[in-house]
């Protein structure tokens, strides 16, 4: 029974792992979604996307969860009029951000649901640890 015990533990703790890095990508999204690029018609900062996989976790016996892959969304960039920006092109226009906050404030909302899912499987594990060992006292 320890090692199931073990097993559900080392499960929620890449579960929080892999939401940690979610919420990460989330935050860097959020802090430059208004990043223009450097100079006129430059690329402004792209949307970051992650993903997740199955792992198999041979000393447990369980698959967890792990970030795959961290990438760049290559949506169109929207453009706006802004010819005092110093990343306007010759027409005036600023390629801008592809982050759309309201999605990334869902997508947050979503990544703390689940890490607080894994919390809660976590700590009822320890309870059920501690039970066990003072059942065996």
């Amino acid at each position: 029974m320890g090692a199931d015990l073990t097993s559900s533990l080392r499960v929620s703790a890449s579960g929080m792992d892999a939401q940690t890095a979610r919420i990460r990508v989330i935050a860097e999204n959020l802090a430059n979604q208004n990043t223009t690029g450097p100079g006129p018609g430059s690329e402004a900062y792209r949307r970051r996307t992650i993903s997740f996989q199955n792992r198999m976790d041979k000393a447990a016996g369980v698959e967890t969860v792990s970030v795959r892959k961290v990438d760049r969304d290559k949506s169109e960039q929207p453009l706006r009029y802004d010819p005092g920006n110093p990343a306007a092109d010759k027409n005036g226009y600023v390629k801008m951000p592809n982050v759309n906050s309201f999605i990334e404030l869902m997508d947050m909302r979503a990544a703390e649901q689940s890490y607080s899912a894994n919390l809660n499987v976590a700590a009822a594990t320890r309870t059920m640890l501690n039970r066990t060992l003072d059942l065996l006292k």
